[in-house]
């Protein structure tokens, strides 16, 4: 462990703090950093292949060891743990991993803390990785009312950040080999929300969609469906331990585990491919996830969008991220990268008129001619949009997104009938309407699961579109416009 993290990457944000794991935390940042560094520790010791490690740890103390911060001082505490880091190792890439939540009344506005995550993403171009928040009362966590406790369970503070990869809980584990456990049921099926994750469900429309992935985060398991679960050893995460004179291993589980395998997966990302911008490993993450077959039966058999929405976005965000097909490209599954910029806003004519002012156009490059000879073979093609967005400092006006956001970029594909032409027209169309607020009644396109409507909420889109061949082929051109 002395090289995966170094006596001098051990930080504090207070001196008088130390920088050792927290007393009353556990060893919670100890068996986050077992996760961040290693994944999962059963899968690492089922293996008898050496384990080649191609990312390094850094601590920053955020909590004391006796009472509390101050609530309002949580994103000034944040910003000097990240501005530390990289004060002490200035050209290091890093994921920032904060498994840290507060609980209180979070209905997806923005707060003194989620806005300080976004001026870190924004301001020192990082990725941050944080949870979705906990289910805290055990009495709360019972089958009986398994999800819909975890529906009435808002997501925590800064969660609402837009900018920060938020994840939330699943859980494949169900089996408990122990006989004491005989006759008990887990509380989540294989595939389904963890027990303790929460959702967003009760924010507005208006605000992003929480969490963004799910990570494996554990089960629960009971004899009783009206009786608070317990969590067996088997239905939990292996780890490190922050005692390892006494014991090497520790368990672990719900959405801070969730968050540390999240930050994991992004770590091995970069070390592969260190020129990405920290909005593409964000994409890349988001990209690669899918919902679990569990996942899906919880929708009705013609689900509406707004079902979709619900049901799926926001109680499992996108899915669960797969990270070999984050990294790698396969003879049947391509996936295009481009960063590129643009100028969202300018102000027209030397009178101070704020208008917008660019669009960026791409060119899908694949065989148009070879899909067209595929006909009425079904495909699909799934475009995922991530950026990040410069917060407003100031708490007024919060309540509306536009106030509080610099810019919304969206994304558009040409429709399969559409010429170029009338393509960049419709665009421009709706770039209008959006600065008169004008609410377009248009057809959409047909064929995508999700649907254009919900592509503006937060600052990472992605969707799926599923046709024939014939009409990908014309699908060539994307757009990015604000």
């Amino acid at each position: 462990m002395v090289t995966s993290l170094a006596p001098e990457d051990c930080l504090t944000c207070h001196p008088d703090w130390g920088v050792a794991d927290s007393k009353n935390g556990g060893g919670h940042g100890t068996g986050m950093a077992g996760l961040v560094l290693y994944g999962n520790l059963y899968n690492a010791l089922e293996t008898s292949n050496r384990i080649y490690l191609n990312h390094r740890l850094e601590s920053v103390k955020i909590l004391p060891d006796q009472g509390e911060n101050d609530r309002k001082l949580y994103g000034t505490i944040t910003k000097e743990a990240v501005s530390r880091a990289i004060v002490s190792n200035p050209k290091r890439q890093r994921v920032i991993c904060m498994p840290v939540t507060s609980p209180g009344d979070n209905k997806g506005v923005p707060s003194s803390w989620s806005a300080a995550v976004d001026q870190i993403c924004f301001e020192f171009q990082r990725l941050m990785v944080i949870p979705v928040g906990n289910i805290r009362k055990p009495i709360d966590i019972i089958l009986s009312e398994y999800p819909s406790r975890n529906d009435l369970s808002p997501a925590e503070n800064p969660s609402q950040a837009w900018n920060a990869l938020v994840v939330g809980a699943y859980t494949d584990k169900v089996n408990m080999q122990n006989p004491k456990y005989a006759k008990w049921q887990t509380i989540a099926p294989a595939g389904d929300l963890s027990p303790r994750s929460r959702t967003s469900l009760l924010w507005a429309d208006k605000w992003p969609i929480r969490p963004d992935v799910t990570f494996e985060g554990g089960n629960l398991a009971t004899d009783d469906a009206n009786s608070p679960g317990t969590d067996p050893d088997e239905l939990r995460l292996l780890t490190t331990h922050h005692k390892p004179n006494e014991r090497l291993f520790n368990l672990s589980g719900d959405t801070s585990a969730a968050t540390a395998l999240c930050s994991y997966m992004a770590a091995r990302i970069w070390a592969k491919h260190p020129e990405y911008w920290p909005e593409t490993v964000r994409a890349l993450i988001v990209h690669s996830a899918e919902w679990t077959s569990a996942m899906l039966r919880n929708l009705p058999k013609n689900p509406t969008q707004s079902k979709k929405v619900s049901i799926l976005l926001r109680r499992y965000g996108y899915g669960v991220p797969n990270l070999e097909r984050a990294l790698l490209s396969s003879k049947n599954d391509l996936t295009m990268i481009c960063e590129d910029q643009l100028q969202p806003f300018h102000k027209e004519n030397g009178k101070g008129q704020v208008k917008t002012k660019e669009m960026n156009l791409h060119i899908l490059p694949w065989p148009t001619k070879e899909l067209e000879k595929l006909r009425e073979a079904k495909v699909e093609m799934r475009v995922t949009l991530s950026y990040f967005i410069d917060p407003n400092p100031g708490e007024r006006g919060w309540e509306n997104k536009h106030s509080y956001a610099s810019y919304g970029l969206r994304l558009a594909v040409k429709r399969s009938t559409e010429t170029l032409a009338a393509f960049t027209k419709r665009i421009n169309k709706q770039e209008q309407e959006a600065e008169e607020n004008v609410t377009s009644t248009g057809s959409e396109d047909s064929g995508w699961f999700l649907g254009p409507k919900t592509w503006n909420r937060g600052s990472i889109h992605s969707d799926i579109w599923q046709g024939t061949a014939a009409d990908l082929a014309q699908k060539r051109y994307s757009a990015r416009f604000n």
